[in-house]
């Protein structure tokens, strides 16, 4: 499932695409949410596009110095919502969670 809150996953879903179609599903557990960590560990991994319910400022910031399309507003299975991004149906709605302490309403 899309997680309401980026940093706060418990696993990030990691789609390999090709042609428009997914093509391999890797799951790798979120090793911890350290201010600024994430977006360089996924730019790490080659990660080209990042989909959340909500995600905070500052992770949006260094995702868009690195060049990764943050979506944000998303929510359910994790590869219904790829598969909506693959076919151009899946929209960001632009929400930035302003605290840490939201309990399932960032974002959408």
């Amino acid at each position: 499932m899309v997680a309401d809150h980026f940093g706060h996953c418990r696993s990030f879903s990691i789609f390999s695409v090709e042609n428009h179609q997914i093509v391999n599903v890797e799951s790798l557990l979120n090793p911890g949410h350290k201010s600024g960590f994430l977006p360089n560990f996924l730019n790490d991994l080659g990660v080209e596009v990042i989909v959340s319910g909500g995600m905070g400022g500052g992770a949006i910031e260094i995702f868009n110095e690195k060049g990764i399309q943050v979506i944000t507003g998303a929510g359910g299975h994790a590869k219904v919502v790829a598969e909506q991004y693959l076919q151009g149906t899946l929209k960001t709605n632009g929400a930035v969670c302003n605290e840490h302490i939201h309990r399932n309403e960032c974002g959408r």
